[in-house]
């Protein structure tokens, strides 16, 4: 792995805790050490010796040239390269690095605790690559193949959506403090309120939205709360404006990665 902030040691730490990668396997390039489980090699350099049996690209997006440039003749010819870089497109990876298959990969962040969704992408990946790259995600989550076309939206949706949500617990907790609770119940509450209604929406064979509606008594407080998120289409509106804000900055990553 080429990288390991966050996200990529979030993803680092569920495979190896969930068995699916040895740590006495994995070698981490980084510009300095982190916190990373016990026995995963950390470097300055790639190690010497043959190919690894695939590639991660887990740093800043912006550092995709100067990888390039250290990097790429010295791993020429790696079966499987895979990248988490939001807005750098497979053709764009392709031009700079010469793998057997290029895959794209959209994991949030919380693939740390084995519940994050992981969007794929590759048209250079054969049948038996993608099932081995989807094999390897899915301690992280759901795993879901995405149309290139529609690569920038699910970022934004799924890759962004956890800073969104939390935006929104805190947005909730807040109007609980606003009607008299002391700050640090309304976050408790505010908390277990999202988790618990999530695992039930998860569960529930019916959508969310008849769930929110099975809540809503008529004439009762739910519906007076709901009355108001759905004026004239209010919350569909801002996250709407929310998602196409991110999907547009996909783009112009996208875009200026092509070169």
């Amino acid at each position: 792995m080429i990288g390991c902030g966050n996200m990529g040691g979030a993803m680092l730490r569920q495979w190896i805790g969930s068995g699916v990668l040895a740590a006495d396997a994995v070698d981490i390039v980084n510009r300095a050490d982190r916190a990373l489980p016990a026995g995963v090699r950390q470097t300055r350099d790639l190690p010497a010796g043959p190919l690894p049996d695939a590639v991660i690209l887990a740093m800043k997006p912006q550092q995709l040239d100067e990888i390039a440039t250290r990097f790429a003749e010295r791993l020429a010819g790696v079966s499987v390269l895979i990248s988490i870089l939001a807005g750098v497109e497979e053709d764009a990876l392709a031009r700079r690095f010469r793998a057997g298959a290029v895959v794209r990969a959209m994991p949030n962040l919380p693939v740390g605790i084995g519940k994050g969704v992981v969007a794929l992408d590759s048209s250079s990946a054969a049948p038996v690559v993608r099932d081995a790259v989807a094999a390897l995600m899915a301690p992280l989550g759901l795993v879901e193949w995405v149309a290139p076309a529609l690569f920038d939206a699910v970022t934004a949706l799924a890759g962004s959506g956890p800073a969104f949500l939390y935006r929104f617990i805190d947005a909730l907790a807040a109007a609980g403090v606003a009607q008299g609770l002391p700050a640090d119940q309304a976050q408790r509450l505010a908390l277990a309120t999202v988790e618990g209604a999530g695992l039930l929406a998860a569960a529930a064979d019916v959508g969310p939205g008849a769930l929110a509606d099975q809540v809503a008594s008529p004439g009762g407080s739910t519906r007076k709360g709901l009355d108001v998120l759905d004026a004239e289409g209010a919350l569909v509106a801002l996250l709407t404006e929310t998602i196409a804000a991110s999907t547009r900055r996909n783009a112009e990553m996208a875009a200026a990665a092509r070169g």
